[in-house]
This record gives C-alpha cells, structure tokens and sequence, in this order.
C-alpha cells in the first residue's frame, strides 16, 4: 500500500516491482510516505469490506487493516531490539494485537508471515508470552 502501488492491484499485477530496496536513501522518509498513503486507502469509503490480495488469497480490507497494526507493532519492537532501544510494548497495543492474530496463526505460519510459538512459562510476564506467540524471545 505504498506510494508504488495502485488502488485495485493484484499480486501478478505488482509481480517483482516491490523486490529489493524499495527504502532508497531515506528508509524514514520511505516509511512515512507508505504510511500515509496505507492510512489514505484504508480511510477510502468501502475500503474495510473490499478485498485485498494478500499472498495466502483475498481478505476483507479490515482484515488486512489488522495484518497492517501486527506488522507495525512487531516489526517496531524487532527495529527497537536491533538497535539497542527500548523494547517495552503498551500493554493495550499487544492485547489489541492478541485479539486480531488469536484466529489466524495459522493462516500466517503456513504462509511465512509467523514463525512457530516459543514456549515459555506459564507465569512468563505478559509481554515475553506475546512475544512468544509471535516466535520472538523477549
């Protein structure tokens, strides 16, 4: 949904255009334009019921809004973790994202996009048993 791709696109329609580097020299400023322009879409009229390709088949537009907050969310907390920043997640972002990736693990590890549970103690803080779920150690 960045500023590369167009409204109505299929996966075969993009083919290998979005392969590589698509940050160039300035990967904040890359984000940001794919930012805005993936809250432009999503704020279209109809756009939460109309389906995206996505690489495991069409799903709703909230579907893929949902798919959109995990990355954010988790690829953040991958960026703080490389970069030695800190890692602490607010506890209703994760419960959010709890809620919208509860019913589709499966859906996400057969497709690439989840890595397998990580096992951790039942008393694990609530931020190391998220993660987990994610396939992260945290």
């Amino acid at each position: 949904m960045g500023g590369r791709t167009r409204r109505r696109a299929t996966i075969e329609n993009i083919g290998d255009r979005l392969d590589g580097d698509v940050l160039g020299a300035d990967p904040a400023g890359s984000y940001a334009v794919s930012a805005k322009a993936a809250a432009a879409a999503f704020l279209r009229p109809g756009a939460l019921d109309a389906a995206c390709a996505v690489s495991y088949g069409p799903v709703p537009g909230s579907v893929y809004a949902g798919h959109r907050f995990i990355d954010v969310l988790i690829h953040g907390w991958d960026l703080a973790t490389a970069t030695g920043q800190g890692t602490a997640l607010d506890a209703r972002l994760m419960e959010t994202c709890r809620q919208i990736i509860r019913p589709q693990p499966e859906t996400f590890r057969p497709a690439g996009a989840l890595p397998a549970e990580l096992p951790v103690p039942p008393d694990a803080p609530a931020q190391t048993r998220f993660l987990a779920m994610l396939g992260r150690s945290g």
